[in-house]
């Protein structure tokens, strides 16, 4: 007995976020629409490598497509803090759904062009650009302060689920019936998002305080991280893993086309792994109650150390096997990072903090993307991700050096940033918790 409430107690704390009605509406319609994106994703990199047959090409789709976040993401960020969440993610989730759907058109009409790939590509990333950091700050206002680690963590193993299903389903797809119908499907799979927003129970949600319209508030959310340690090192390790580790959409095709002679079923294989393995990393890092900042630090170790082992892996067996790992060490330090800034932001801030998390993930892919798919396609995918491999292990370093075992007690009042005072109240365990305005029930 006494072990099986244990267990019932573990799978307790892996799904507590999921007690939140709101949230469990929201995670099942994300949890169908990233299926889709997936597919989308993996079809439109594997497009461009048929037509150009160019590790820099590959890599710059993805490029174009994080550009706008790496340009105008804290922008973003404000729109996030500004204006109310749930509304925003009603038009963005609304308008990526019409950008897939044109993709889908062009494809099932034969008129898709590689030029036509990179707009297309383009409008998702402005599109992103606002959705990316509303979406992630929105999650709070569903299920409280106390439940955001868990739910962070959920969501990053439905984006995960989804890489396990969506690319197998997109590599079937492509052979079978046509890349045109992978956009269509992801399409309609915006709907899912859509309809359960519109099922969300608004009375229940705790909307932040917004930030008030004046000069210079992009330039305060900077100098907010700059007065914050643990924000401003976190941001520097995920902008150095996010540079040159997280470019598998541009080292996976290369690596399944060209090292191993596969085709898109192969590539969907080893996608499809990582996916698997970020499920299964994703739902361990749900239920584990220590998050202390150095815990950032070994997961990007680990990380670093698993990527290198994909970088020598000698078959496309083994390389699924090792792809496992790289998983679940890429969702554990994303999940890890993404609620460290969550908690440690202000809340009024968070938008801009987020943004700022989305410019060092996803908006360093227009530099890293290319470079990463020079590397690779001039010596080889597993260059390519022995690189990747060298900047999550210095990144771990890092970390391993500036990031405290836990977050300390404040001794006296943090610098004010235009306004923004640094109350923090102490708990018992030394950790840091700003002061929330108000909690769900």
């Amino acid at each position: 007995m006494t072990k099986r409430r244990a267990v019932r107690a573990a799978v307790g704390r892996t799904f507590s976020s999921l007690r939140v009605r709101n949230f469990r509406y929201y995670f099942a319609g994300q949890s169908l629409s990233l299926i889709g994106t997936w597919m989308q994703s993996i079809t439109q990199s594997w497009l461009v490598f048929e037509m150009t047959h160019s590790g820099t090409d590959v890599g710059l789709i993805t490029a174009v497509q994080t550009l706008p976040i790496l340009v105008l993401g804290p922008v973003g960020g404000m729109i996030a803090d500004r204006f109310g969440k749930y509304r925003i993610l009603f038009w963005t989730q609304s308008l990526a759904g019409v950008q897939a759907g044109a993709l889908g058109v062009l494809a099932l009409t034969g008129n898709l062009r590689l030029w036509e790939l990179y707009a297309i590509a383009f409008v998702l990333g402005l599109i992103n650009m606002v959705d990316n950091p509303t979406r992630q700050t929105f999650v709070v206002e569903m299920v409280g302060r106390d439940n955001l680690s868990n739910a962070v963590t959920l969501s990053s193993v439905t984006v995960n689920a989804a890489r396990a299903i969506g690319p197998a389903v997109a590599g079937v797809a492509i052979a079978t019936v046509g890349p045109g119908w992978c956009f269509a499907v992801n399409a309609v799979s915006f709907g899912f998002v859509v309809v359960a927003l519109a099922a969300l129970r608004k009375g229940e949600l705790t909307p932040t305080p917004r930030a008030q319209r004046g000069r210079g508030q992009l330039v305060e959310g900077f100098r907010y991280v700059a007065h914050r340690p643990l924000l401003r090192n976190a941001l520097v390790m995920m902008a150095v893993i996010g540079l040159f580790t997280y470019e598998f959409q541009t080292t996976l095709p290369l690596l399944a086309g060209r090292t191993f002679s596969g085709n898109a079923a192969t590539y969907g294989l080893l996608t499809a792994a990582m996916g698997v393995g970020a499920v299964g990393g994703g739902l361990v890092a749900a239920a584990r109650r220590n998050r202390s900042p150095r815990r950032l630090a070994h997961t990007a170790l680990a990380f670093g150390l698993v990527t290198l082992a994909a970088a020598l892996a000698p078959s496309v067996i083994a390389e699924g096997i090792v792809l496992l790992a790289v998983g679940a060490a890429s969702v554990t330090f994303l999940s890890l990072g993404n609620a460290t800034l969550q908690l440690e932001a202000d809340p009024e801030m968070r938008g801009r903090v987020m943004s700022l998390w989305s410019v060092s993930f996803l908006g360093t892919t227009p530099i890293g993307g290319p470079l990463v798919g020079f590397v690779a396609g001039t010596l080889g995918a597993r260059f390519g991700l022995g690189l990747g491999a060298i900047a999550a292990l210095g990144a771990g370093v890092y970390g391993w050096l500036v990031l405290p075992r836990r977050q300390p007690a404040p001794t006296g009042p943090a610098p004010s940033v235009a306004g923004h005072a640094d109350p923090g109240a102490a708990r018992a365990d030394g950790v840091q918790r700003l002061p929330e305005t108000a909690r769900p029930a």
